[in-house]
Formats: C-alpha cells, structure tokens, sequence
C-alpha cells in the first residue's frame, strides 16, 4: 500500500498548463524516490484558487472542446470561453486528465483529486 501525502496547489495566477502538468507528477508519484510508472503511488492533489488561473494567448477564443454523441452529425464543440463559464471545473479536470498517463491507473489517479469550491 503507497503512502498517500495530501498535495495543496494555489492555482492563483498560475497557467493552467502549468497547474496541469504539477498536479499530474503529484497525483502519479513522480516527485517521489519510490517511483515507478506501473504503481499507482501518487497523493491526494487539492487545487484551490482555480477560479483565478490564467490564459496565455488566445486560447479563450480558439481552443475547442470536442464532445462525441454517437449519432450522425453528433460532434458537438465547445470554446474555452463559454466552458468555462459554465464549468470552470471541468476545464482543469480535463487539463489534469490529459497529462496522465494513458493506461489502466489513470482513472485511479484522477479519482484523488480534488477541486475544491470557490468561495462566493
């Protein structure tokens, strides 16, 4: 059994690549000397300040979210822009989910993180 530390990330004014790529090498245990890539011995990963993180470019105009219904003519997309206001959340969840690796621990790891609600 890995020993789990619980991971803090303050996403406040970070870019979201950057939060991405860090919260991936924690939730997969790469910062640990004990690491190997078929072991799930990542921690628990909890980012704060999400509503914060910041865009380079253009990147609220042009990057696109794709999502397939399986009928014909059933590729919808989606900007950047209106996901994240309708679920900012989900923008990070997905930036996470895309830096692990693709294999059977992935959904192990995505399952130990945590986005914790904004304060309103």
């Amino acid at each position: 059994m890995a020993n789990r530390n619980k991971q803090v990330i303050d996403a406040k004014n970070m870019a979201l690549g950057r939060l991405a790529s860090q919260a991936a090498v924690f939730l997969m245990g790469k910062h640990k000397p004990s690491f190997e890539r078929r072991v799930d011995n990542g921690d628990w990963v909890e980012v704060v300040n999400y509503s914060q993180v910041k865009f380079t470019g253009n990147k609220m105009r042009d990057k696109l979210y794709y999502n397939e219904t399986k009928r014909p003519g059933g590729l919808k997309s989606e900007n950047l822009a209106s996901l994240w206001k309708r679920r900012p959340h989900e923008v990070l969840r997905k930036a996470i989910w895309n830096m692990l690796p693709k294999n059977t621990l992935r959904k192990q790891m995505i399952k130990r993180l945590k986005i914790a609600p904004e304060a309103k």
